[in-house]
């Protein structure tokens, strides 16, 4: 019996984790004790968040990573499924589900703690792709295995890619030679081209259009010779 692959707008493959969120009214110095003045738990990582703000807007996601068998992972696979995401692609295992604690300031700025335990990067066929069929593919390069083999059909599909990059690693180093549109940190391009003037040329020679996030100090995107700044 053959089984039509199921229309996705946007696929997201990467990242998961379960976030323990506190605001705090200052950083906590040494042996400091204090009450937070709000917490929040819920569902983290740049392809999960990627796939619930997707359907947030109306269309159709899927997310295709990794989420333990324990409370967290419970609690993250039914967020995506209240969010209306597609898990067909969510892969469930014994090795505990991401966490990270995270500190919020009353300036915006955060202070984030991850832990995976011993959780490791899903194997190259851990996860059958042939089930969707997606217009827009979003990478965050925290699964390089199943990601870049992936990216590689896709080229061939013309079907266009987009690179979350935070950090580099193995995952982003190869996967911005790969994608259609690399959105990229300025930690990244610092730690890839040196600076963000080198890196924001670097990405437009490798792919049509290229932005790098700065914070509060907004982004710089580059389409050809055409630079912008917002």
């Amino acid at each position: 019996m053959i089984v039509n692959p199921i229309a996705i707008d946007v696929l997201c493959v990467g990242h998961a984790s379960y976030d323990l969120v506190f605001s705090v009214p200052h950083h906590p110095g040494e042996d400091e004790k204090m009450l937070a003045d709000s917490f929040v738990g819920c569902g983290g990582g740049p392809a999960a968040n990627a796939a619930v703000q997707v359907a947030k807007l109306g269309l159709k996601a899927a997310f295709a990573g990794y989420l333990g068998n324990d409370l967290y992972g419970d609690k993250h696979y039914q967020e995506l499924i209240d969010y209306g995401v597609n898990i067909d692609l969510v892969v469930r295992g014994d090795s505990p589900t991401p966490l990270s604690t995270v500190l919020v300031k009353p300036d915006g700025k955060r202070a984030l703690i991850n832990f995976k335990g011993e959780t490791r990067a899903l194997p190259e066929n851990a996860i059958d792709f042939s089930k969707v069929n997606p217009k827009v593919v979003l990478f965050d390069g925290h699964e390089p295995r199943i990601s870049v083999d992936y990216a590689k059909t896709l080229l061939k599909h013309k079907i266009p890619m987009v690179l979350d990059a935070g950090s580099l690693h193995d995952g982003t180093q190869a996967l911005v030679q790969l994608v259609d549109y690399p959105v990229c940190s300025e930690k990244f391009a610092i730690q890839w081209a040196g600076d963000v003037d080198n890196a924001l040329s670097k990405l437009a020679k490798l792919a049509p259009y290229a932005v790098i996030i700065l914070g509060e100090r907004g982004l710089v995107w580059q389409h050809g010779e055409e630079r912008s700044a917002l």
